[in-house]
């Protein structure tokens, strides 16, 4: 199984637009520590799926027929804007797997044009090509699932954004079924002392939850300028086999 991670930030991205701190002016410096809308694509063999919606240029990166599905998280603005020009295509269906979300974002329901969405059940599996995805509820602003993907060989990838914090049922499925890698929200620095809780994990939330998952690996994604900042100041040492996730790498599971 292979991961490539499209976007890793937080809504409003690496470089903020007009912020002059020290992790959004690196990345204006140097497009490398650029954060896109937070995204990913799996492929397994022949399978291709796309994880959330938010880049801009989803039609022009993927040609039509290049991919089985794209499976949405959630319907915030930043993980399925990309869906908004998507939809006026031709002479194809893309299929949109998501939470069941009644609301959807803007008039994407009533103007589906090619998009064709299925709704789907928390903890009820349904497959994709080699691909079988679990929907893990999260606990975030909207209805959100994160998922646990597992390919025919028992490779398990699990991809949690947006949340904060872990419901009891979806932790105990994850600690119960060890994944071989995880990507988690680690949006926010480590909390100050007058800091309010948010919709996201901070870093030291994320490290907790990860040690509790166990996973073989585990990347920290959904990142926030305030975040890279933080890090940037602090150079903070991670536990062994945790990685701070950064756009366009490349993972390989087996």
């Amino acid at each position: 199984m292979r991961i490539t991670f499209l976007g890793t930030g937080a809504a409003g991205g690496v470089p903020r637009y007009g912020c002059k701190c020290p992790a959004c002016e690196r990345a204006q410096a140097n497009p490398v520590f650029v954060r896109r809308p937070c995204s990913a694509l799996i492929e397994d063999g022949d399978t291709r799926v796309i994880l959330d919606a938010g880049l801009m240029n989803l039609h022009d990166r993927f040609p039509m027929g290049s991919y089985a599905a794209i499976v949405l998280t959630h319907f915030h603005p930043d993980h399925v804007q990309g869906l908004f020009h998507l939809r006026w295509g031709v002479s194809c269906t893309v299929p949109v797997h998501c939470p069941p979300d009644s609301e959807g974002c803007a008039d994407l329901f009533k103007h589906p044009g090619i998009l064709e969405f299925k709704p789907e059940a928390k903890f009820e599996p349904f497959q994709i090509g080699t691909l079988k995805f679990t929907p893990l509820p999260l606990i975030h602003s909207k209805v959100t699932f994160g998922y646990l993907i597992e390919n025919s060989q028992g490779v398990r990838f699990a991809y949690l954004t947006d949340t904060v914090g872990l419901p009891p049922k979806t932790l105990e499925l994850l600690q119960q079924r060890a994944p071989h890698g995880l990507a988690l929200d680690a949006t926010d620095p480590p909390p100050s002392t007058n800091a309010q809780a948010g919709n996201h994990n901070n870093w030291d939330q994320a490290l907790e939850l990860i040690g509790q998952i166990k996973p073989a690996r585990a990347w920290l994604t959904h990142l926030g300028h305030r975040s890279d900042t933080w890090q940037m100041l602090n150079n903070p040492v991670l536990p062994d086999g945790v990685h701070v996730a950064c756009d366009n790498a490349i993972i390989e599971l087996r």
